[in-house]
């Protein structure tokens, strides 16, 4: 039963508290990264700091801004190093960068990132598709990258992808998400992001998961969601994940994203739509929802093509008559 604490929140969000949930939920910004790595054009890399600028002014203290893989490899990231230098000092609190492996972690490092995050599969299909490796491989591959870079006091996170469903492998024993997600802790990833790539996952199936590494030793406070919302099922499954603890949720701003080697992976969470829940929820996020949304406006006119994010076309007739 919801409390009776509600009422009208800022930003014109009536807010109702609902029991065993978080007071405070950490966005993890994931567009500059894993939304643009999907555009069909390279966005040039002025655009790409002033959105990353745009989206810590609204109050956005976790940003991916990229990933350093070689340009043959996602020609849309190929200019991670001068997106780094160009940002300087106006980057967030957490700037986390993809890398795929030692080379990439070297690179990283040069270039003064302060995180990195690795990308590991729970599938076969997908680790041969993403990182011409098995499974297997792939985390021997991520081992040293994650040893190295504690030892040079980076914090790592580890992604998990295709935790529900594999679009050649069809719906994904749970076992064996739980077995990588715990290998990659076992390495020392100070935070695991388990990753519904192609969002074909429903509540049922996130509390199962959770509940199935809770009894692996894995404790939800190094534990991201990071849903698709390809079915709809998107803000579903964040507040199921919510309502067992977890405080770390992924999503990009405007719903940019998709990924380049799962051709059924539509975007990610929009920002904007995640915002507008939490708030409504009573939840602290620390951002500034108008703000974010005439972000995402402003990129969307960069990009040429409207937001799917269903939140800011509810916002935009407000936002354009401001």
């Amino acid at each position: 039963m919801a409390t009776p604490e509600t009422g009208p929140s800022a930003r014109g969000v009536a807010s109702t508290r609902l029991p065993g949930l978080p007071e405070r939920v950490e966005i993890y910004e994931v567009g500059p990264r894993d939304g643009l790595q999907n555009e069909s054009a390279v966005v040039p890399v002025a655009v790409k700091a002033e959105f990353v600028r745009r989206l810590v002014a609204a109050g956005l203290r976790t940003v991916e801004l990229t990933s350093f893989v070689p340009r043959r490899w996602i020609p849309q990231l190929g200019d991670a190093e001068e997106l780094l230098e160009l940002l300087g000092d106006d980057q967030p609190p957490r700037a986390p960068v993809l890398v795929p492996n030692e080379k990439g972690l070297e690179r990283a490092v040069a270039a003064g990132a302060r995180e990195v995050a690795v990308f590991a599969s729970a599938t076969e299909s997908f680790a041969r598709r993403n990182l011409n490796r098995s499974v297997a491989e792939s985390l021997e591959m991520f081992a040293p990258v994650v040893a190295q870079a504690r030892a040079a006091g980076l914090p790592v996170r580890g992604y998990v992808s295709m935790c529900f469903g594999d679009p050649w492998e069809g719906a994904v024993p749970l076992g064996q998400v739980a077995e990588v997600t715990l290998r990659l802790a076992e390495f020392g990833c100070t935070e695991i992001s388990l990753g519904d790539t192609i969002g074909v996952g429903t509540p049922g199936q996130v509390a199962a998961l959770l509940d199935l590494l809770g009894r692996g030793g894995l404790g939800v406070d190094r534990l991201a969601v990071h849903f698709h919302d390809t079915y709809g099922q998107a803000l579903a499954n964040t507040l199921t994940a919510l309502q067992h603890g977890v405080t770390t949720v992924d999503a990009s701003a405007g719903g940019l994203g998709g990924c380049p080697y799962a051709g059924s992976a539509t975007g990610n969470l929009a920002t904007e739509d995640l915002v507008w829940q939490l708030s409504g929820l009573g939840i602290d996020t620390g951002v500034d929802l108008p703000a974010l949304a005439r972000t995402s406006l402003w990129l969307a006119g960069q990009l040429g093509r409207p937001s799917p994010s269903r939140a800011l076309a509810a916002l935009t007739p407000s936002l354009q008559g401001a």
